[in-house]
């Protein structure tokens, strides 16, 4: 489902961030993708959505070639992804419920068919009370179970995780983290980008870990 062969990613013509980065990742698994911090996490997970360029290699998603994808049909690659980001991105200016219609707006669903996937969503992160309040008036717990609400309320193939319990107390870390394991036992990829060993050693799932640029696997 994803593969990604010899990806070199350079920022200022620096040292690499990403050197000769290989990595293989099949239908329907669970990962986690870990280094120190600056090690290139993000930046993996931005290549696969599409969001950075790279300098040279290939990645290949779902047989869609990431690298040559221009800004105008990004939506062929983006329609079967979701993205949970660390600090939610949620839109200040709507309601919990907004939010998570947003996403099936965006790509033209149907007025009814966004009301009840929104409200299906909702019950699967249990914030169905919640669905007329607005962030700023939500824990980052909830933040984070509206953020994911909204990743999976188009039912994508692959979720990508970019530490998404890492602003969160360790209690909530692991009610967050089985959110995702979830997702994973009903048939949806998940990428889990983290540093925190602590969160890795709760799921017995592969380990590609970061170090100078390529990948050490676990």
């Amino acid at each position: 489902m994803i593969q990604v062969f010899d990806v070199i990613k350079m920022y200022d013509g620096s040292n690499p961030v990403l050197d000769n980065f290989s990595m293989e990742i099949a239908k329907g698994e669970f990962v986690f993708l870990t280094g120190s911090s600056g090690a290139g996490k993000t930046t993996i997970l931005k290549i696969l959505f599409g969001q950075e360029r790279f300098e040279t290699g290939q990645v290949l998603v779902h047989g869609i070639n990431v690298g040559k994808l221009t800004h105008k049909n990004l939506y062929t690659l983006r329609r079967f992804m979701g993205v949970v980001f660390q600090d939610y991105k949620l839109l200040p200016n709507k309601t919990v419920f907004e939010n998570v219609s947003f996403a099936q707006e965006v790509i033209g669903q149907h007025r009814k068919i966004i009301r009840f996937k929104t409200w299906e969503a909702l019950k699967n992160v249990g914030l169905t009370l919640k669905k007329d309040a607005y962030p700023a008036c939500l824990s980052g717990g909830e933040q984070q179970r509206i953020a994911i609400a909204r990743a999976m309320v188009n039912e994508p193939s692959i979720i990508l995780a970019d530490e998404p319990t890492g602003n969160l107390d360790p209690d909530i870390s692991i009610e967050i983290f089985k959110l995702f394991e979830e997702l994973n036992k009903k048939g949806t990829t998940i990428i889990f980008a983290t540093h925190s060993q602590e969160i890795i050693k709760l799921g017995e799932h592969r380990i590609i870990n970061l170090r100078q640029g390529k990948a050490v696997e676990f």
